[in-house]
């Protein structure tokens, strides 16, 4: 069971798609709300609620309200409190008549200063001691920030200071445990394997950080894909979804969570009518493993695909549009191992027939690493199968590095990577990577190649007048080998207190010969 988490970030991970904003919905196994009674009471207590007429049972009901009153106690106010390491802006003025007039106007002295953040977000509670189910995008700082304290609010007002018990980034879901009581209300999983399109629904949650706000709809599709990653399976619904419900819970009218919100689609950041909900089925054992404290590992190819359209089946001489084409292939990974290459179009994994429904890549995600099983693919318009050993997802951040460098020109970019110097983006203009096996890989370099690869440039900077650019790596500075950022910005401090106004940079073009450049400091 798989869940995914939305927050007030929503303030940042509100992700939009359109602007596809980041919500996910919880869902699995069968929910209901109970104020901690044993599991036996909770199973008579939605017995009661059919009974008694609670659960509306056909048609459009007359009111959610006795419905909201068993559910909302379960469902929780998310605030974090997070600090952030800012750079001063610098004198541009330095050594000009001009540097202690903007000297005086900053205020304070340059260097790095710490900001207070905050977000907002929703959750509910699974289980009587106070595990709570969100988005991991929720919880998750930014990448220059440090989680100092994340709160809890009930429905009643009282607060909690939670414990952060485990995230899963690429699924979007984290756990949370608050402690001072044995019996808090909580909800269950349901089977949203079983929702149905026209299913009547309802989101609880805090949007805006406005509070406990129910709003109400249909599931409007099942299985929607929407091109977002691995776990790109979502119930879209029209119930309003807004920043701050990010990680409350889909409910359907048996008080069961089918979903976690967790996107929306929209040309403007507000509800439109189309949310996005992470499955119950794909969250609940997700959230199962990270509860028990089990790392969370994903089967992986190796391989970068593409959905095969009707001009793509035509021109392979394939009989209808289906499969997934593989584009490239990582070296050394399951596919490669495996016999499998660029131009094949895989057909089925597992026995599983690869449809945009059910992609390659959610196909593999869920079957553990290790495991062998059989592909069919295309290739030459011949149907092929061979059998494949199933190897670990990496990290997203390995990921990303992994593709950083492919089927790049060269050309100016002005991409943000995460992994770049303060100082040597500060003085040089430069952002870069240091340069591991798989990184040389992409750059056309022996794999024991020391050095940086500059992963962005910034267009006003001496740097890219002097032709520097996305792609070229840096093997040394003054003469200095500089496998790391640390050590260019060792270089640069030297340069500055030499009074130097430039560094020279050994640097080496992908296909070309290394050559030294001179490159001035910022300010000099």
């Amino acid at each position: 069971m798989r869940i995914e988490i939305k927050d007030h970030k929503d303030v940042k991970p509100v992700r939009y798609s359109y602007s596809i904003t980041s919500a996910l919905l919880l869902g699995g196994a069968a929910i209901s709300l109970i104020t901690g009674a044993p599991a036996g009471a909770q199973v008579a207590q939605n017995d009661r609620m059919h009974m008694e007429g609670v659960v509306p049972r056909a048609g459009a009901p007359a009111s959610f309200a006795d419905l909201t009153a068993q559910l909302q106690p379960a469902v929780v106010n998310i605030s974090t409190r997070q600090s952030i390491t800012v750079e001063q802006q610098a004198n541009p003025f330095e050594g000009t008549p001009f540097g202690q007039f903007f000297q005086r106007r900053q205020q304070g002295p340059s260097g790095p200063r710490t900001q207070e953040a905050t977000s907002l977000g929703s959750g509910f509670i699974v289980s009587a001691d106070g595990y709570i189910v969100t988005n991991n995008h929720v919880v998750a700082p930014d990448a220059r920030a440090t989680l100092e304290e994340v709160t809890v609010t009930l429905a009643d007002g009282t607060e909690y200071t939670a414990e952060l018990v485990g995230t899963d980034p690429q699924s979007d879901l984290a756990v949370l445990k608050i402690s001072g009581s044995s019996a808090f209300p909580f909800v269950r999983f349901g089977n949203s394997s079983e929702a149905r399109v026209g299913d009547w629904v309802i989101a609880i949650g805090n949007p805006f950080g406005l509070g406990g706000t129910v709003t109400s709809g249909i599931v409007s599709s099942v299985l929607r894909n929407v091109g977002s990653g691995a776990y790109d399976r979502y119930i879209q619904t029209d119930a309003a979804i807004n920043r701050g419900n990010s990680g409350g819970p889909l409910f359907d009218m048996q008080g069961n969570v089918i979903g976690i919100n967790n996107a929306i689609l929209s040309p403007s950041g507000g509800s439109v009518g189309i949310g996005l909900a992470i499955p119950a089925e794909t969250a609940s054992p997700i959230v199962e493993q990270l509860i028990r404290g089990e790392e969370i590992q994903r089967g992986y190819l190796g391989v970068s695909i593409q959905p095969v359209d009707d001009d793509i089946a035509d021109a392979l001489g394939i009989e209808r549009a289906r499969g997934e084409l593989i584009q490239s292939v990582q070296p050394g990974e399951a596919a490669e191992r495996a016999g499998l290459r660029a131009g094949d179009v895989v057909v089925s994994v597992n026995d599983t027939e690869v449809t945009p429904d059910s992609t390659l890549s959610y196909i593999v995600a869920n079957i553990a690493p290790g495991t062998t099983i059989p592909v069919t693919y295309v290739r030459d318009g011949e149907r092929r199968r061979t059998n494949v050993t199933v190897g670990r997802r990496p990290s997203e951040e390995t990921l990303r590095q992994q593709q950083m460098f492919q089927n790049e020109d060269n050309g100016p970019s002005q991409s943000q990577p995460s992994d770049s110097g303060g100082l040597v983006a500060e003085q040089l203009g430069i952002q870069a990577l240091p340069i591991d096996p798989t990184i040389a890989r992409q750059l056309g370099v022996p794999a024991d190649t020391r050095g940086l690869a500059i992963t962005n440039v910034d267009p006003n900077s001496d740097a890219a007048r002097r032709g520097l650019a996305r792609g070229v790596m840096i093997l040394a500075a003054n003469g200095r080998e500089v496998p790391t950022l640390a050590a260019l910005e060792a270089v640069i401090e030297a340069a500055r207190r030499d009074g130097r106004g430039a560094v020279l940079l050994r640097v080496q073009a992908r296909g070309g010969q290394p050559q030294s450049i001179p490159v001035r400091l910022t300010g000099n």
